[in-house]
């Protein structure tokens, strides 16, 4: 097998030692674990930020602009998460680009095993019976009870965990097909238009399909109108970012060409696009 193989589980193994061939030798596959393991962090931190609900316009410094959406209204609130989940469908589409739909499938399973796992062990640790002198130590601070915070903070509902694998996976596996749909129809030109078209569709999808699962479905049971509303603005602002981030796409796709050379780079593209 080649140098520039797309298969990030089986490129080529170089920097032989008298110990045998190095299993990290290729950039091919540096960079696939660089590129995965950025994707599954970011994932990984936004579920678990998520739980804070923050006010857009106090802090920007601003006085709250009383909108009104679906006959909801006050300030702009998002999930914390949303900072984040951008980052995570950016990278969907760059290792889209050069290691295809096996590669966003593989790390996609993997970081939903993560996500699960992390709340998992949210779980356990939330369980343990808590030292004496930890529950009060943070009086002062004005934590009056830290078995208890730290049980609201980690203790996501399973409501809230399902969504947020439901439509993480649902949001991949749209990404990863409207990306590939747009490249059979451009070909390598306008890498900005099938990493934002995709990025608008499949997040258009999580946005409402994560609050729908966790907030609608679940005990909160919001009304429509509010549902619509959260899930308005959260996706309005996706859809900024992925415009904002148009030109980091183009400055990580130079950074990659440079570290694999334009033959290794246009290669893993050709075989991204035909697999």
């Amino acid at each position: 097998m080649s140098a520039t193989s797309a298969n990030p589980q089986g490129p080529d193994l170089q920097g032989s030692s008298p110990q045998g061939p190095n299993p990290l030798g290729s950039r091919t596959t540096r960079l696939f674990v660089l590129l995965a393991s950025f994707l599954a962090v970011n994932a990984l931190c936004a579920e678990f930020v998520g739980v804070k609900i923050f006010a857009l316009e106090p802090t920007l410094g601003m006085d709250t602009l009383n909108w009104n959406l679906f006959g909801q209204s006050g300030s702009l609130s998002f999930t914390s998460g949303v900072l984040l989940w951008p980052f995570v469908f950016l990278m969907t589409d760059i290792i889209n680009e050069y290691f295809g739909r096996r590669g966003v499938q593989f790390i996609s399973w993997l970081t939903v095993g993560l996500i699960v796992y992390g709340f998992f062990a949210a779980y356990v640790t939330i369980g343990l019976v808590p030292a004496d002198f930890w529950i009060t130590v943070n009086q002062e601070r004005g934590v009056p009870d830290m078995q208890s915070a730290f049980s609201n903070i980690f203790g996501q509902g399973m409501w809230t965990i399902a969504g947020s694998v439901i439509a993480f996976l649902i949001g991949q596996l749209v990404d990863v097909t409207v990306f590939h749909r747009i490249r059979l129809l451009t070909g390598e030109k306008w890498i900005w238009l099938r990493a934002t078209g995709s990025t608008l569709i499949s997040q258009l999808i999580d946005s409402f399909v994560v609050l729908y699962i966790a907030f609608v479905l679940g005990p909160q049971k919001w009304p429509i109108p509010l549902f619509m509303a959260v899930a308005s603005v959260n996706y309005a602002y996706k859809v900024l970012m992925a415009f904002a981030l148009i030109p980091l796409i183009y400055l990580t796709r130079r950074a990659i060409h440079k570290y694999l050379g334009e033959g290794t780079a246009h290669q893993l593209q050709a075989q991204a696009r035909s697999a």
